[in-house]
């Protein structure tokens, strides 16, 4: 498996959506990961550049990656907005 560089978290409720590509721009995972398993899904990577939708909980979930060495951005939702395709339910 390649090198995670980049990842890109869809914060919800309960099951949250991981995307993470290589340096490349390669896919390399895409998947859900449950909330009570995010913290040792990403302790398990090596420290990268993870974005994420700022809202009332993404601050929270900086902090915690952040402690792994993880380099934590929250994008405002107007600039998130323009990648939804589908809807509320777009992965």
């Amino acid at each position: 498996m390649k090198e995670i560089t980049t990842v890109g978290l869809d914060l919800a409720k309960n099951v949250f959506q991981v995307h993470g590509v290589d340096a490349e721009g390669a896919v390399v995972v895409r998947r859900q990961v449950r909330r009570a398993q995010v913290l040792l899904f990403f302790s398990r990577l090596r420290p990268c550049l993870i974005g994420m939708e700022a809202c009332a909980g993404a601050h929270y979930w900086a902090r915690e990656l952040a402690k792994f060495g993880h380099d934590v951005r929250l994008i405002p939702p107007s600039y998130v907005k323009p990648f939804v395709r589908r809807g509320k339910t777009d992965g």
